[in-house]
This record gives C-alpha cells, structure tokens and sequence, in this order.
C-alpha cells in the first residue's frame, strides 16, 4: 500500500490515476501540451466545463506541480497556465491514450 495526503493506494498506477482523475484534468493537460492558456481561453477550448470545475482542476494540477500558474504584472493582471517538467513528462502518455482512442473510437465522434 502507498499513503500519499492522508489517503491509501494498492500501487503507484493507482496513485498516478487518482492525480490525473476528473472529466477535464487529461483535456487540460492536453490543450497544456499545445502551449500556454489563459483562463478564459481553456474554457473556451473545453466545451461545457463550469468556471467554477475548470478553476478546482487547475488548482489540483497545480498543487500537484504538474501545471503552473503565471501571474504577470500587468493591469489588468494576466494569467497564463503552463505543463511544468513534471506535466511535460507526463503528456506523451496522455496523448497515447488519445491517439489509441482515435485509432479505435473515432466512429463515435460527432463532428
């Protein structure tokens, strides 16, 4: 078993999945892959995610380490959202995952 905040997982897959668990973290951290986003322009990207949902995923993606948050100082002040080191390791599995899921389910997208 591995503790990691206060919660238990049968393995490290497991802990891995539960980072990344959530409708919208994956598609975050793969418009991220694409190159810096503003707020609104991840929300604009991400059809049908909530302010309130798109701002608490990217949170715990940052906490996590695996995003970064950039505010400039600017007025108004701009935001940008990046893959740190840590999400740059991790996208070439995210986009596995999409490239076998268009290799296999396209059939299923509504254009």
């Amino acid at each position: 078993m591995i503790d990691y905040q206060e919660k238990q997982y049968v393995c490290l897959l497991d802990l891995g999945f539960e980072i990344i668990k959530g409708k919208w973290k994956a598609v975050i951290l793969c418009h991220l892959g694409d190159g810096p986003k503003r707020f609104l322009e991840l929300q604009r990207i991400i059809c049908g995610v909530s302010q309130k949902v798109l701002n608490e995923q990217l949170r715990e993606l940052e906490e996590e380490g695996i995003i970064h948050k950039e505010i400039y100082p600017e007025v108004p002040p701009r935001v940008e959202y990046y893959l740190t080191e840590k999400g740059k390791e991790l996208y070439p599995a995210l986009k596995m995952i999409e490239d076998w899921s268009i290799k296999y389910y396209r059939e299923y997208e509504k254009e």
